[in-house]
């Protein structure tokens, strides 16, 4: 893919900005490209000495030629991550590229792109030539790129292949401050791969409230300070009304500032009720457009690629920005922001592994992020915190490897050590507790051998862009023929929710429409439904899919995002010389194998309803749980003959505390496809016993609780009860 922006050469005798640059410039040749500068890019570069990142270039040039680690520390608007990347790409040609080339690493991918096409207007050069990036399933870069932006978890694929990152000269890595698993992982294997090539430089670009800890990890290195722009004008809240009051603050502060202020974006930090909000505002907008002009409030959710920059280039009306991102980066690039709304806290999932379930916290956001959303204003801005000014605040956030399931984290470093970094020197060390549950699961699932290290499907497992267990269910497809839907299965849980949530007036509609796509034997075979259905508007008679996905009230980005990934995931399938088999789907012998290649995988995430009214245990950590309202099986239709056993994808303990995304079995069916040891290791209860009866004797014992037990659901499953495990 190549993009192109205004690169073209102007006239410069018809340019009045071009008045003022000697001659001599106007004969200047890019030193990246060979040609001509063009105006735009003497523009530009009067705009990049004015950043506050500029007055230390000669410094930041000086440690990198004597330095292998650097630390750069500034608040937001310090132009870093445009200046820095450019700075490095020009160590690098002073070298002739002799040691590789730069990449940058980002967080969020549309900051990756929009960073990408900046970069790339300010060396005037076209995208996807000198300055390009790299996102999951989209590239725009050439053999010519000598400065790349990617996200984190982009650059940690490529060193499976390439440990060393024999092709990088200069790693910057952004956002340090953030410490999601991927950067951590990043600046852990960074320094055992730096002890190997002495010519390598890691440029680490961070808050300034997180820098003590990179030092203390890194030890004696270069750093080097920023001042950032001058802050905007703070206000303090009370801070007294307690949780709840901040969405009310929040809201009452968005509406008077759209009665009272004639100009500026409005940018508002939430932790959640971000679909409340926004109804409300809207509401509120529309019996105030006439006299104030048009509030049009944007949700924001930067995992499903929602971009402000773009939306507030295309709207002239007053924009409020609602967003539940703990991140300010995502606004870096919107220079009409003159209010921001914070309310101090933020929302963070946080895994269980004992349970195997994430659970929401709401806690206190980091110094640096309450710095970085004073600059987002600019110095002629207000800021309004809805905390008490003496309120105290974290240094930094906790990193995200303490609280997440670190599972597929440790898949990956495993397979690292057969790549030769058999060492990743953490920052934070993940929690003891967490990794057994780790290295447990992956012993489950056949992806180590006797000595603790990768076995050959666990290498096989580490290629594919997916959790382990949707990687096992993928390959134990290849097996029970049923790979097409397994595909389709797998690209739809991995990519954003495809339902789309209308507001109140129009759920019960939406509602109706998702039901249609709904399939008796649960809500993994609905996904198949939807993107079957979906491929068929988009290539069959329909002319319009977007109109096609409003009518179904369905995501048409999400299901876009859900068929690239079914299409690497193809791509992975045929590189491996794995078979691909037809789709079938619609037979019981393909519903049957379906549900025996979700099992190979999922046989942990299996769950039983013991007394007939929709509460399912657990068998792995006897918990109890719900199914999901918007589940097929939530519907009245369904509610009144529930099946006895789940299988789930994903459990999360919040005010619900819901399992999701399930789809009915068998105990026959579970019995076949669980490992034995798995299954022995179990905790006592009586849904155990109920198994271990169908073991013994062929058929279940009557339940000692209200409901009986259901009896096999196919003569197949009588047949092969006793054969366990047969994927390994």
């Amino acid at each position: 893919m190549e993009m192109e922006l205004s690169t073209d050469v102007e006239k410069l005798s018809e340019t009045s900005e071009t008045q003022d640059i000697d001659t001599d410039d106007l004969l200047e040749l890019n030193q990246f490209d060979g040609l001509p500068f063009s105006s735009r890019y003497y523009k530009l570069l009067r705009e990049r000495k004015g950043l506050p990142v500029w007055v230390a270039k000669c410094e930041f040039m000086d440690s990198l030629m004597s330095s292998q680690i650097m630390i750069v520390t500034g608040t937001a608007k310090t132009g870093q991550s445009t200046q820095i990347p450019q700075w490095c790409a020009e160590f690098c040609l002073s070298a002739q590229y002799q040691n590789g080339m730069v990449v940058c690493t980002q967080i969020h991918q549309q900051s990756t792109v929009e960073l990408a096409l900046r970069v790339a207007d300010e060396m005037d050069v076209n995208i996807g030539n000198e300055v390009g990036y790299s996102i999951p399933l989209q590239t725009c870069c050439s053999p010519d790129t000598v400065l790349r932006y990617c996200t984190d978890d982009v650059l940690l694929r490529e060193m499976m292949s390439d440990p060393l990152l024999e092709q990088c000269g200069v790693v910057v890595i952004d956002q340090a401050q953030e410490r999601t698993v991927s950067t951590d992982l990043l600046l852990g294997l960074l320094k055992e791969v730096l002890l190997t090539r002495p010519e390598l430089r890691l440029v680490i670009l961070t808050a300034p409230h997180s820098a003590e800890k990179l030092l203390r990890h890194y030890g004696s290195v270069s750093q080097i300070r920023l001042d950032g722009p001058q802050p905007c004008e703070v206000v303090y809240g009370s801070g007294r009304g307690g949780v709840k009051d901040y969405l009310c603050s929040a809201l009452r502060l968005a509406l008077e500032i759209h009665q009272n202020q004639k100009h500026g974006v409005i940018v508002s930090f939430f932790y959640s009720e971000i679909e409340c909000a926004h109804a409300i505002l809207r509401r509120e907008g529309a019996n105030l457009a006439l006299s104030h002009g048009e509030l049009v409030p944007v949700s924001l959710c930067p995992e499903q690629g929602d971009s402000p920059s773009v939306i507030s280039e295309e709207s002239k009306s007053r924009r409020v920005f609602l967003t539940c991102s703990p991140s300010e980066d995502l606004f870096w690039a919107i220079h009409s922001i003159r209010f921001v709304i914070d309310a101090g806290v933020q929302k963070r999932y946080v895994y269980n592994p004992r349970i195997r379930a994430n659970s929401i916290v709401i806690r206190p956001i980091s110094k640096s992020q309450a710095e970085n959303r004073k600059q987002l204003a600019g110095p002629t801005g207000k800021c309004f915190c809805l905390y008490q000014e003496d309120t105290s605040l974290p240094a930094e956030s906790v990193p995200h490897i303490l609280e997440s399931d670190i599972t597929s984290t440790v898949l990956f470093l495993k397979r690292m050590e057969i790549a030769g970094l058999s060492h990743c020197d953490f920052i934070d060390r993940p929690d003891p507790e967490g990794l057994m549950q780790a290295l447990e699961e992956l012993d489950y699932l056949a992806a180590l051998d006797d000595d603790g290290n990768l076995s050959e499907i666990g290498i096989i497992m580490s290629e594919f862009p997916l959790e382990p267990q949707m990687a096992k269910t993928l390959l134990a497809s290849c097996e029970f023929d049923c790979v097409s839907e397994v595909l389709t299965i797998a690209a739809m849980l991995t990519a954003p929710s495809s339902f789309l949530t209308p507001p109140v007036e129009l759920r019960q509609k939406a509602l109706l429409c998702h039901q249609r796509f709904q399939h008796a034997e649960g809500d993994h075979f609905t996904l198949i439904n939807i993107f079957n259905a979906y491929k068929y508007a988009k290539e069959g008679p329909y002319s319009n899919v977007e109109r096609w996905c409003e009518d179904h009230f369905l995501c048409l980005s999400a299901l876009q995002t859900a068929d690239a990934i079914r299409s690497e995931l193809t791509e992975i399938l045929k590189r491996l010389e794995l078979p691909v088999s037809l789709p079938a789907f619609g037979s019981k012998s393909n519903s049957l194998n379906i549900k025996h290649a979700l099992l190979a995988g999922f046989f942990m995430q299996v769950a039983r309803d013991i007394d007939g009214s929709g509460n399912y245990f657990m068998l792995t950590h006897k918990h109890v749980a719900q199914i999901h309202p918007l589940s097929g099986y939530g519907t009245e239709m369904h509610k009144k003959n529930l099946p006895e056993w789940l299988l789930y994808h994903e459990h999360t303990l919040s005010e619900n505390n819901c399992i999701r995304t399930v789809s009915q079995i068998s105990a026959h069916e579970f019995i076949q496809m669980a490992p034995q040891y798995f299954f022995y290791n179990l905790p006592p209860s009586e849904s155990k016993d109920l198994l271990q009866h169908i073991i013994d004797h062929g058929s279940a014992a009557p339940s000692k609780g209200k409901r009986k037990s259901q009896t096999p659901s196919s003569p197949a499953s009588e047949e092969q009860s006793h054969e366990r495990c047969t994927i390994q």
